[in-house]
């Protein structure tokens, strides 16, 4: 019998994952990399997620970096949760931008890991979270 390595182990949990997950499905949120520890996410800007401005609304950007850290924390180990999450609106996104979040995890330590998380469209950095996890008892 093989052994599953970490990266496997790491895409087999998140896709678990994101079957389950409605909201990035609905979205059309698109796995592009899962890596122990390291997850990238896409998602297009439709008209609907435009505020009165025509930028993007904030709760979908904040959503999509939520989404990358929430599969980054659970590639790394199962069963893990957000405990706390900061998020900096640096430039606005518009209607068609496509978006790639990447999450990486900077520090573990017991059950608590730190996440940032980069938006950005075409390279250009659009807004910048860190997360705060917890791994449950299991």
């Amino acid at each position: 019998m093989e052994h599953e390595t970490d990266a496997e182990a790491a895409r087999r949990r998140v896709e678990r994952i994101y079957a389950g997950d409605q909201v990035a499905r609905t979205l059309g949120i698109a796995l592009l990399e899962v890596t122990p520890g390291r997850v990238a996410v896409a998602m297009r800007v439709r008209p609907d997620m435009l505020n009165a401005h025509g930028t993007a609304h904030g709760g979908y950007l904040f959503l999509l970096a939520d989404t990358a850290f929430q599969f980054a924390s659970n590639a790394a180990e199962p069963d893990v949760v957000a405990r706390s999450a900061q998020i900096e609106f640096l430039r606005p996104a518009f209607d068609a931008d496509e978006l790639t979040a990447v999450a990486e995890e900077r520090v573990r330590r017991g059950r608590d890991a730190i996440y940032d998380i980069r938006i950005s469209r075409a390279g250009e950095v659009v807004a910048e979270m860190r997360g705060n996890s917890r791994a449950l008892r299991r």
